[in-house]
């Protein structure tokens, strides 16, 4: 070449870096994101089995976090396979659904897998209305004040006693720490963490849960939570 090539414009000059950096931040945006999926698989894949990984983040577990312990008693066993299979069902043809407040009749559910039987105060409609259950199958507070008047059913812990609970056993709550029961479930698993601590997990209707801890409960930082261990 005889002649030194020349400057570009200006103009064209800049056009060229903006493109070399819009091309340089879309790498490393990539890069960024190939690394982020690499690392949340690896540890989905390590996470540990069975229910109270919080491996799926509540609601939505993974399939590790769906496993279940087979040495449970068969009839918990047969209890947290149907929370398992159901716990995000919106329908029923034998127990039908309460709409936004599913949670005490699908409990009660669980309760009939298990083997409990009805009674005059703790019963289903046989018409798959869930509308005609017995208020003590489809209220909190009323299945509450139906389990402290049958001992014999399940007997009451408190919160500090969480070392005594075990999967399968019945939780309640109190958003408002007004003496209520706003909200029930069954135990899915009871660990110890590293710490110490003991951690419960648990599943059931409205919000659809599966595996999510009874602390998470941001919305309602006033919550108390109380057990029901349920007799063999």
């Amino acid at each position: 070449m005889s002649t030194p090539p020349e400057r570009p414009a200006r103009a064209t000059y800049v056009r060229r870096r903006l493109v070399v950096g819009g091309a340089a931040v879309v790498a490393v945006a990539l890069i960024a994101w190939l690394v982020i999926a690499i690392v949340t698989a690896i540890v989905a894949a390590s996470a540990p089995t069975g229910p109270g990984t919080q491996g799926g983040g509540g609601s939505h577990p993974n399939e590790a976090a769906l496993e279940l312990d087979p040495e449970l008693p068969a009839p918990v066993l047969r209890q947290l396979e149907y929370v398992r299979d159901h716990w995000d069902a919106d329908s029923s043809e034998r127990y039908g659904v309460l709409g936004v407040d599913d949670c005490v009749n699908f409990t009660s559910q669980t309760l009939i897998e298990r083997g409990w039987q009805v009674d005059e105060e703790w019963w289903y409609s046989e018409d798959g209305d869930a509308y005609a259950h017995s208020p003590a199958w489809r209220s909190s507070t009323l299945f509450n004040d139906y389990l402290a008047s049958h001992p014999e059913r399940a007997t009451p812990l408190s919160d500090a006693q969480r070392a005594k609970v075990e999967p399968g056993d019945i939780v309640q709550f109190d958003w408002d720490a007004s003496g209520d029961r706003d909200h029930t479930a069954i135990v899915t698993a009871v660990r110890e963490g590293d710490d110490g601590e003991i951690d419960v997990y648990y599943g059931g209707h409205t919000d659809a849960t599966w595996d999510r801890s009874v602390d998470d409960h941001p919305k309602h930082p006033e919550t108390k939570v109380y057990y029901w261990s349920v007799a063999d």
